[in-house]
């Protein structure tokens, strides 16, 4: 598998990472023999970047990566994230090195490789930008300076102004951005009426490393209603439109590429799009099976779309 390089970092990653989070719920609700299937195609298929989250089942997604990792003997490049509630706010940094090294502990680590903030910036909801640079970003960097991580990032949902303020000094390496058929985010045109966050000029250039996440839309992006037995079944939608009915919609308006044979299916359609977007690094792809990662895998095998069918996508969802 193609290996890109990571932002400034100098570390290169496969343009296919794996996500053990919760949507797909395979690290989460599997069993622990396919948890290590799915991670063994995973590594014998190039992938060298594997992501989870302590939020994803609560600690479970962590608890099982690290079983299963160890299972095989693998340590492929790590990442994970700190999620803080508002009543842990009142001490942002000491809840930032205690959420670490619970997830060390569950992943039976004394370090991992890439440390990000997982909450939304700006907005009623989210840090503050005061609270991202003078609280988490320090805490953080001591972390780094430790030796519990190599690079530190966060997953850009929020306010597009927070956003430009938190990244424009250059201290994270990496960015977690939402990027599909149905929502582009900062790399591309958002096709006319969807909603979502205008990120063009947030961070292609400035050394970030750009993680894609929701390439399927919470899966919305098979073209399927019906959402497989250990995946989330309700998933709400990231910065693409209202609920996930509508986002099923729209990626069927996409089918005629189907049916043309240009693909085949949606989620290879999908897939593809944003692997070989322009400026991404490494696009993260969850599942609930290993049927579904295989899938991945040989869409990423056909390598870029034609430009024949990027076109007619935008015709499609115009």
């Amino acid at each position: 598998m193609e290996q890109r390089e990571f932002g400034r970092t100098g570390q290169r990653f496969s343009v296919l990472g794996y996500g053990a989070g919760a949507v797909g719920g395979l690290f989460v609700r599997g069993s622990a023999a396919e948890q290590e299937q799915a991670l063994g195609t995973a590594r014998d298929a190039g992938i060298t970047y594997v992501d989870t989250a302590p939020a994803y089942g609560d600690g479970a997604s962590e608890l099982h990566l690290g079983a299963a990792l160890k299972a095989l003997g693998w340590s492929p490049i790590l990442g994970t994230k700190v999620r803080l509630p508002p009543a842990a706010r009142g001490d942002i940094a000491g809840a930032i090195a205690a959420s670490l090294d619970a997830s060390l502990s569950r992943l039976g680590r004394d370090s991992i490789d890439l440390l990000q903030l997982h909450d939304a910036i700006g907005g009623a909801e989210g840090y503050t930008v005061a609270q991202v640079l003078e609280e988490a970003l320090p805490a953080l960097q001591r972390a780094r300076a430790a030796g519990k991580c190599r690079w530190i990032g966060l997953t850009a949902l929020g306010e597009t102004a927070a956003l430009r303020q938190v990244l424009a000094g250059g201290a994270f390496d990496a960015a977690q951005i939402p990027f599909n058929l149905l929502n582009p985010s900062w790399l591309a045109p958002r096709p006319t009426g969807l909603p979502g966050q205008d990120f063009e000029q947030l961070g292609v250039h400035s050394g970030l490393g750009l993680l894609g996440i929701r390439i399927l839309a919470a899966g919305a992006l098979s073209g399927e209603a019906a959402r497989h037995p250990i995946a989330m079944p309700q998933v709400a939608p990231i910065a693409s439109a209202a609920d996930y009915a509508t986002d099923l919609a729209h990626a069927r308006r996409l089918l005629p590429l189907v049916e043309a044979g240009v693909v085949a299916s949606l989620a290879e359609l999908a897939t593809r799009y944003a692997v070989f977007a322009p400026g991404m690094s490494c696009a993260l792809i969850g599942t609930a099976s290993l049927g579904q990662l295989e899938a991945a895998l040989a869409a990423v095998a056909k390598g870029p779309l034609p430009a024949a069918a990027l076109a007619r996508i935008a015709e499609l969802l115009a």
